[in-house]
């Protein structure tokens, strides 16, 4: 998503901006679908500056030019249409607000995707393969992502579970060794519960990996930090996009673990899936 990444890099760089340059970056992360249409003079004029500035502001993104910069956001915006973050409105009516939810979860699930830095996913599948046992730490939202995960996992044969309660977490944590593996989940990185925990999980030599966001003290305490940063404000959106976000990489990561178990891992699969038949009915 070129254009999700490209206003993100915008707002990123705008306090290093000059103050004229400043006025492009606003104009632009508000009418970026405006600005695909405009010669350089347009941009100029409705954001109050020269042409030169224009040109700066798209040299300090490391765009060649104006032309070059208006080229990538148009690129962008034309493969991602649709896919914007949604603010619930009153007045909407169901398919409105239906339409804005699906529409930034698959915004946000296609950005993360790219996102998603291959070398830490196949460093969290290999760590997950050799451990010993698997636990999954997380509070609120978090917690039946967790439990999800254990179950994906326990249907591997991995030795695996999770908790959600601080004085279970704790004392797990504690019995754990650098033979076992705990993946921590959250919404914010910033949990001073799920912190603590970590904290001791860490003292016992276990691999910690963390589903979260980027530059948050619980990233920064992990050994295998998986970033899972979103576009919008801490919302109601928010909290739905990041929990089906979390269970989507635990997917991937049981996916490939499962893999690098091998072959023998599908006959332990078929043999669960007949097993669960009789509890079923025809």
């Amino acid at each position: 998503m070129i254009s999700v990444n490209l206003l993100k890099s915008i707002a990123e760089a705008r306090e290093d901006l000059r103050k004229s340059e400043q006025k492009v970056a606003d104009y632009v992360l508000q009418h970026a679908n405006d600005v695909i249409h405009m010669r350089i003079v347009d941009l100029a004029t409705e954001a109050n500056v020269s042409e030169p500035t224009v040109v700066r502001f798209c040299r300090a993104l490391n765009f060649d030019g104006f032309q070059d910069f208006k080229l990538t956001l148009a690129q962008g915006l034309a493969s991602n249409t649709n896919f914007e973050q949604f603010s619930l409105n009153s007045k909407d009516t169901v398919t409105e607000f239906k339409e804005k939810i699906f529409d930034s979860m698959i915004g946000n699930l296609l950005n993360i995707k790219e996102q998603l830095d291959t070398e830490t996913i196949e460093d969290a599948i290999d760590s997950l393969a050799k451990a010993r046992r698997v636990e999954f730490y997380g509070f609120g939202a978090s917690a039946p992502v967790c439990t999800d995960a254990a179950h994906k996992f326990h249907r591997l044969k991995v030795s695996s579970t999770s908790y959600s309660d601080p004085h279970m977490q704790a004392i797990s944590a504690v019995s754990l060794d650098d033979r076992d593996v705990v993946v921590a989940i959250s919404q914010t990185g910033r949990t001073k519960d799920l912190l603590h925990t970590v904290k001791l999980v860490k003292e016992t030599g276990t691999t910690v990996i963390s589903l979260c966001p980027s530059d948050t003290p619980l990233a920064n305490l992990a050994s295998i930090p998986i970033h899972i940063d979103l576009e919008e404000d801490k919302d109601l959106s928010t909290l739905m996009s990041s929990r089906v976000l979390h269970l989507v990489v635990i997917d991937v990561l049981a996916v490939g673990v499962a893999m690098k178990l091998g072959p023998g891992l599908i006959d332990h699969l078929k043999t669960i899936k007949r097993s669960l038949r009789s509890l079923r009915q025809n």
